[in-house]
């Protein structure tokens, strides 16, 4: 029973830490002068519990926060962006993870990038055009930046927990 008190307490901790990021993003006027790009701040915690908790809690965790933060931050079509781009993100992030041939940053930057994909996917069913996919190079070098970037922090913070994760077992 500790063991399991001690995974709620995680996953509590990281689902306040992503909903916190998502906020302190949504306030940081970040803008790299094209539309749609963002650092991704609340995926440090999604990538944390994918390699420390496993798969079942990273979805959970992944889904529960575009909930969360799209009902108290966002509207109807900023759900359904951010559920596409997290749906997509993270089935991709389980499979190259559980292939074993990526760093935890080559993970992160597929995840930034099927993020980005997803959401013009949906743009692309909203607007009823398939032009939309010409913006994917863009969003493509934002993913790979910014994916790089959580991947980095997050292995920084793998890392770290994970040392003392094991000094408590």
């Amino acid at each position: 029973m500790k063991k399991r008190s001690h995974k709620v307490s995680f996953i509590g901790m990281m689902m306040a830490l992503a909903f916190v990021l998502s906020y302190i993003e949504a306030m940081i006027p970040f803008s790299a002068g094209i539309p749609g790009v963002k650092a991704g701040l609340s995926n440090i915690p999604v990538m944390v519990t994918l390699y420390l908790m496993g798969p079942a809690y990273a979805v959970i965790l992944s889904l529960v926060k575009v909930l969360l933060v799209s009902v108290t931050f966002g509207s109807m079509s900023s759900f359904m962006y951010s559920m596409a781009g997290a749906l997509l993100s993270i089935v991709t992030m389980l499979f190259l993870k559980k292939a074993d041939i990526f760093t935890t940053r080559g993970v992160s930057i597929a995840g930034g990038i099927m993020h980005n994909l997803g959401q013009l996917i949906v743009a692309m069913c909203i607007v009823e055009n398939a032009k939309v996919l010409y913006y994917f190079p863009i969003l493509m070098v934002s993913g790979i930046a910014a994916g790089l970037a959580i991947g980095l922090i997050a292995d920084l913070i793998i890392r770290r927990i994970g040392v003392l994760l094991r000094k408590n077992e």
